[in-house]
């Protein structure tokens, strides 16, 4: 343990229990079913825990393989099959929640590696380097003061200090309740930043959850600098897996269920949800059914609000489920993942991650053949590189290869030597199945109880009432999920962690009111 976790823990700024788990009977006393719609984190998170307690359980994925926008499947190339993935995450280390059910199939998480550096390039100013802060507040924060060019004592001086105390001062009810209505555009704006800190400490930072600043709710953006560097003992440093995530993951975790009872079927979409007497029925699209006393339904927002939609039953069964769903269905804006195989290899002090600010288009780039081993052993072979290119936050209605080229292109400004290499092969799509943060949309988005007994949601918009993002939302949301079923049936619960839960002046110092 480092002296700045050390001092982190002194103020609180350790791993909290949101539920210590227990409770009950190690496995369910009788026969019980339950379904599982959606295969992607949420959805076998909650499927891991309620197999290994007894539950009979079913996941129904549409797709043709698990993960959702953490999948991966084959992809056919002249020179032999690879695979490929929908984009690349980042494993931070305060995902405790989403680690616990990895290490069920690995428990010494021996295939994530760390990643050296987390720089963030610019076309405007130099590079800047966050993953060698220390881990834990308020050393990592003073040491991102001391360290980065981009704000200065001066410029201390001069920001609106009232206006910076939010962020010091996070609170799960208070924040949303004085800053959802607020964009984080114009949070960002009151700080009185110089431009360049601007760009590159905040909104790089807020793009990494799909979504514009102006069109995000600055309460969400205050949660987010909480969960990642102000109540997190961890640090900004993350790990990323060896292998791809179908080989890593997915594969062995629908081992792990299966091992224990439960099923997973892919190429299995829900159409329909219908209350019975005993529970519920799912309907496919293909016209199979599937039953039983308790439903999950892990699915991103707009296939959500989209089988709420296509279950009149609900309105009876569940009409506050109903209600919220037009709201919380609108997507967030697109976003853009293009892989590119290329002829030649970049400079070999690039770093394996790099964010970006300030481009058009091009978000991050993150560089394949020095990260998973399939690719390296693609490029070993041919001489070649693998380089993925990410639109975090793109415009609508732009064709996928469009927005490659324009990402490859605004590359080459920042890395000239990509001009040199010629692409053998290109892999493009744009999707809109992240979840919007929308000012004002904190208080209608749904948590994980719905108001129908025996019908649960999970995802990454999702909403808890403890400190949680992305990955580690999808786990955490899954696993109370299944613990509201472990806990009906008088089963043992899974235990849920978090950060420290409040910020750090939280109860000290209140937010400037506007």
């Amino acid at each position: 343990m480092s002296l700045s976790q050390v001092v982190g823990r002194l103020i609180g700024v350790r791993e909290h229990v949101v539920d210590p788990g227990g409770g009950g009977a190690p496995r369910v006393s009788r026969p019980v079913a339950a379904l599982v719609v959606g295969g992607g984190i949420a959805g076998m998170s909650a499927a891991v825990v309620l197999a290994e307690r007894g539950v009979a359980v079913t996941v129904l994925e549409a797709a043709p393989h698990l993960g959702g926008r953490l999948g991966a499947w084959p992809e056919e190339l002249p020179d032999g099959v690879q695979r490929n993935e929908h984009g690349f995450h980042a494993f931070f280390r305060q995902y405790w929640n989403w680690r616990s059910i990895l290490r069920r199939v690995d428990p010494a998480l021996g295939f994530l590696k760390p990643i050296p550096g987390y720089p963030i390039l610019s076309e405007q100013w130099p590079t800047e380097e966050f993953g060698k802060l220390p881990p834990a507040p308020p050393a990592n924060l003073l040491a991102l003061l001391l360290r980065s060019p981009s704000l200065r004592l001066a410029d201390l001086r001069s920001m609106d200090r009232d206006a910076a105390l939010p962020l010091l001062t996070y609170d799960p009810a208070r924040t949303y309740e004085e800053f959802d209505e607020r964009t984080a555009d114009e949070l960002l704006t009151s700080l009185r930043l110089p431009d360049r800190a601007r760009a590159m400490l905040f909104e790089v930072f807020s793009h990494s959850f799909f979504n514009h600043e102006a069109e995000m709710s600055a309460a969400e953006m205050i949660a987010q600098f909480h969960f990642y560097l102000l109540g997190n003992p961890e640090g900004l440093a993350f790990d990323c897996p060896d292998r791809d995530y179908a080989t890593a993951i997915w594969e062995p975790l629908t081992r792990h269920v299966e091992k224990h009872g439960g099923r997973v079927l892919t190429g299995a979409p829900a159409a329909r949800l219908d209350r019975t007497p005993e529970g519920w029925r799912v309907t496919g699209a293909d016209g199979d059914t599937w039953e039983a006393p308790h439903v999950v339904l892990a699915v991103d927002p707009t296939a959500l609000a989209a089988l709420v939609a296509a279950s009149p039953g609900l309105v009876a069964a569940a009409p506050e489920l109903v209600a919220r769903m037009p709201a919380f269905g609108t997507p967030g804006p697109p976003y853009a993942v293009a892989r590119y195989w290329m002829d030649g290899d970049v400079r070999p002090d690039r770093a394996v991650f790099s964010g970006v600010s300030r481009q058009p288009t091009l978000d991050s780039v993150t560089l394949y053949h020095r990260l998973e081993d399939e690719p390296r052993r693609w490029a070993e072979r041919t001489g070649g590189s693998v380089v993925e290119l990410h639109a975090y936050a793109c415009e609508p209605d732009v064709p996928a290869d469009e927005l490659a080229a324009r990402m490859l292109r605004e590359l080459t400004a920042l890395w000239p030597e990509v001009a040199d290499l010629r692409v053998r092969e290109l892999r493009a799509r744009v999707e809109a199945q992240a979840p919007a943060f929308t000012p004002g949309s904190h208080a209608g988005r749904p948590g994980v109880e719905t108001d129908a007994a025996g019908l649960y949601l999970a995802g990454d918009g999702i909403r808890t009432e403890f400190p949680s993002a992305l990955m580690e939302r999808s786990a955490a949301t899954g696993i109370i999920a299944a613990n509201h079923i472990l806990r009906a049936e008088g089963a043992a619960a899974e235990p849920v962690r978090s950060i420290r839960p409040r910020g750090l002046l939280a109860g000290r110092v209140g937010p400037k009111r506007s």
